[in-house]
């Protein structure tokens, strides 16, 4: 009787001290913390050429520069460990002593290869490389630049590192202090804050409350713009925007691996770990101090989730939904909202994929731990930004008119 009663004890202060449950999953994976490889920060100079690269920024991935000739080197791009997906990012800065054409080459590890058209920044302008200077033999993929004494920046995708997403959000909620409150609920293993922006008017006490979050992979940079849109059309002071703030709570959490991002990683955080494969038993600091958070956030309130929208990037747009419906808090919400987009964006068809997460993803979170609608959204590597803005700020009205109905 002693040993059951000393079991309970334990049991229930381990429960009481995590603060938060554990969501079972068909298939678990174990997120325990692996090494990863950090880059060696340097400028690399090719002397006999004048030409220097460098990766000594937040954001970049260069593991190593090599001279094939005259007019040519190779960019050694490995990811921060393995095994992991062919997220094969990269980012660069270089110059030359006199303008030239220069040609860098690609090298991956085995089994990986090029993914991302290259991006290209000087000053504050990024621009899509030209397809003329792209050059593909078999898996070696080379491309063309017109190097000058101005670094030019050369990317998979567009850098937004943490301090460009705190500069965003902070310029965002300027002057809506009053129902944005924005709170550092955390720390990642490297000393990074981890924020939430508490969006409200009025009391929340009681409101549903629904979760947007993005960037748990750093170069889904596509589906961070689209939560750009979507969030700055649910801040943008309309009557339908004033009707549904005062009326539900959202979460909103801006980046949720700060680390991982200004690493310049294919997918992971500094754990060495896919934080969307964390979502059932928490060994990830970023995942727990977030579902922490959320779990508070709800009990003192006495509220419930009911939606949650986890944006990404994919090769193509589309929608990943939960096949059950029925016993979730809005049963009919994922039609309504696809029906909604297809009729208020030109030439729009969504494009679908349902199926109930076997894996510890976080929309099979959303369902599985609080029976509310979970959505991966993710947008294409290569889908046009002017057709991001549109699909987020359409998604976000559409959102908004079916739950103020």
């Amino acid at each position: 009787m002693v040993k059951k009663a000393l079991y309970f004890v334990l049991f229930f202060t381990v429960v009481s001290c995590s603060g938060v449950k554990t969501v079972e999953f068909i298939t678990p994976v174990d997120t325990s913390s692996k090494p990863i490889t950090y880059q060696l920060k340097k400028t690399y100079e090719l002397s006999d050429l004048g030409v220097f690269v460098t990766n000594e920024f937040d954001g970049a991935r260069l593991n190593g520069l090599k001279k094939i000739n005259d007019s040519t080197a190779q960019v050694i791009i490995n990811p921060e460990n393995t095994p992991i997906n062919n997220s094969a990012y990269y980012a660069f800065k270089t110059w030359a002593k006199t303008s030239k054409p220069f040609y860098f080459t690609f090298k991956y590890p085995e089994n990986y290869k090029h993914r991302y058209v290259a991006k290209l920044k000087k000053g504050n302008t990024w621009r899509i490389i030209d397809s003329s200077q792209v050059f593909k033999n078999n898996r070696d993929v080379t491309i063309k630049v017109n190097l000058t004494t101005e670094p030019m920046l050369i990317a998979a995708q567009e850098i937004q590192s943490s301090t460009d997403v705190k500069n965003w959000y902070t310029e965002l909620i300027n002057g809506k202090e009053a129902f944005v409150n924005p709170l550092v609920y955390g720390k990642t293993p490297l000393g990074k804050d981890l924020t939430v922006l508490n969006i409200s008017k009025g009391n929340p006490k009681g409101k549903n409350v629904i979760v947007l979050l993005t960037r748990q992979h750093p170069p889904e940079v596509t589906g961070y713009y689209a939560f750009q849109s979507f969030l700055e059309t649910i801040l943008n002071d309309s009557e339908l925007s004033n009707k549904f703030l005062s009326k539900y709570h959202v979460l909103v959490f801006p980046l949720m691996n700060p680390d991982g991002v200004d690493l310049g990683h294919w997918r992971h955080n500094s754990g060495g770990i896919d934080t969307n494969r964390d979502w059932s038993v928490y060994n990830q600091p970023e995942i727990k101090q977030t579902v922490k958070y959320i779990t508070k956030t709800l009990n003192k309130n006495k509220a419930k989730l009911i939606l949650g929208l986890d944006f990404h990037s994919t090769y193509h747009d589309v929608f990943y939904t939960n096949e059950t419906r029925e016993s979730t808090a809005l049963p009919n919400f994922i039609d309504d909202w696809f029906a909604g987009l297809e009729n208020n964006i030109p030439n729009y068809k969504v494009n679908e994929d349902s199926g109930n997460s076997t894996k510890p993803v976080s929309k099979g979170w959303f369902l599985n731990g609080h029976d509310a609608v979970g959505i991966t959204y993710e947008i294409g590597d290569a889908t046009p930004k002017e057709r991001i803005k549109v699909v987020g700020e359409v998604s976000a009205k559409e959102m908004m008119k079916i739950l103020t109905q």
